[in-house]
């Protein structure tokens, strides 16, 4: 097992050097490199910082009779309140692991990424396993994976090495413009967002990947000035809709396929205030099903993503992982379905 004056042999350092960089200690100003120099050593050497994390570790192949039934999710707290989509998923993992008698523990980014509070996280506070949302570094997945058992969910963990619970994002939005096109429309949009830290890079993420796809397969040329990156915000659809139609509004798109109902539902609004018609003048079709599309004007036609059984099955497999019966990093992709409501609803002549 290594210890503390392995590391600071390792890096070349005193082990109190090492000691206040692992407790994150203040009081005594350790430099950039040095820091980054034992870090990246504790991580090699694969340290655990304190004496009952050690046992545990070393107890991993007898299973501990202790148990702390603890599963950590890490997702941004305002999505998993307000955002209808990601709330649904969180409602499926805690009834699931609700009823197997675990606990989840909210884990926010900043305590992974804090490499003092990292150490704290996975060895300290008793966490079992944890489950992914939010965007973290590939590195600290690194280290998380040797540690303990982790799944991906949402599209920042599609093609990481890691167990995955997720839908295939571009046979979903594929299957929206087929549909489309057997409706007569030509002249197809895109509203959606990117997959980097400022969402702005779209051309790497799935849904417009489908979206690119169904267009050639078609033989439909896409049209830049009716792709809108909106960068997941609602406010930002309604003004590039909005600007859009002030733009040249004797040259509108006939649909518009929008990677989610959260970017529909105020680019729907733009169009209605600009006194256009839907689906008369352009067809709307959304992802994701949320309740607020059944009360749209009019009524958004939607890919139904099961929401609630990602989350549950997310948290069946995080308990399978951690208990030992699960032990590849097993990808699971559910189903999905076109919903068809008064949005789409005509068509093209």
């Amino acid at each position: 097992m290594t210890r503390l004056k392995d590391i600071a042999e390792h890096v070349g350092v005193s082990i109190s050097t090492v000691s206040r960089v692992i407790q994150n200690d203040q009081t005594r100003n350790v430099n950039q490199e040095t820091k980054a120099k034992i870090w990246e050593a504790v991580k090699e050497l694969g340290y655990i910082p304190n004496r009952h994390a050690r046992n545990l570790v070393a107890n991993k192949q007898e299973k501990s009779n202790i148990r702390t039934m603890k599963i950590g999710w890490v997702a941004n707290p305002k999505q998993a309140e307000i955002n209808p989509y990601f709330a649904n998923i969180y409602t499926g993992i805690r009834d699931e692991l609700t009823i197997n008698d675990y606990n989840l523990i909210s884990i926010t980014r900043d305590e992974l990424e804090n490499e003092a509070l990292l150490l704290k996280t996975i060895h300290d506070s008793g966490i079992e396993g944890l489950l992914l949302i939010d965007k973290i570094n590939d590195s600290i997945i690194e280290y998380i994976q040797q540690n303990i058992p982790l799944l991906g969910l949402d599209f920042f963990y599609t093609d990481k090495n890691i167990a995955i619970v997720d839908y295939d994002r571009e046979a979903s939005i594929k299957m929206v413009v087929q549909y489309l096109v057997k409706q007569g429309h030509k002249d197809i949009g895109f509203i959606g967002g990117g997959v980097n830290e400022t969402f702005e890079d779209m051309y790497a993420e799935h849904r417009f990947k489908g979206f690119q796809h169904a267009m050639e397969e078609a033989g439909l040329a896409i049209q830049p000035e009716w792709v809108m990156n909106t960068q997941w915000k609602m406010e930002t659809s309604y003004e590039e809709m909005k600007s859009l139609i002030k733009r040249d509004p004797l040259h509108l798109p006939t649909a518009l396929v929008c990677a989610s109902d959260l970017m529909a539902i105020p680019a729907m609004r733009a169009v209605r205030e600009n006194k256009l018609r839907i689906p008369e003048d352009i067809v709307f079709f959304g992802v994701d099903n949320i309740e607020m599309g059944k009360y749209s004007s009019p009524q958004l036609s939607t890919v139904e993503i099961p929401k609630y059984e990602m989350g549950r099955i997310a948290a069946k497999t995080i308990m399978e992982m951690v208990e030992g019966k699960i032990k590849l990093p097993i990808k699971i992709i559910l189903p999905f379905e076109l919903v068809l409501r008064e949005s789409s609803n005509i068509k093209r002549t």
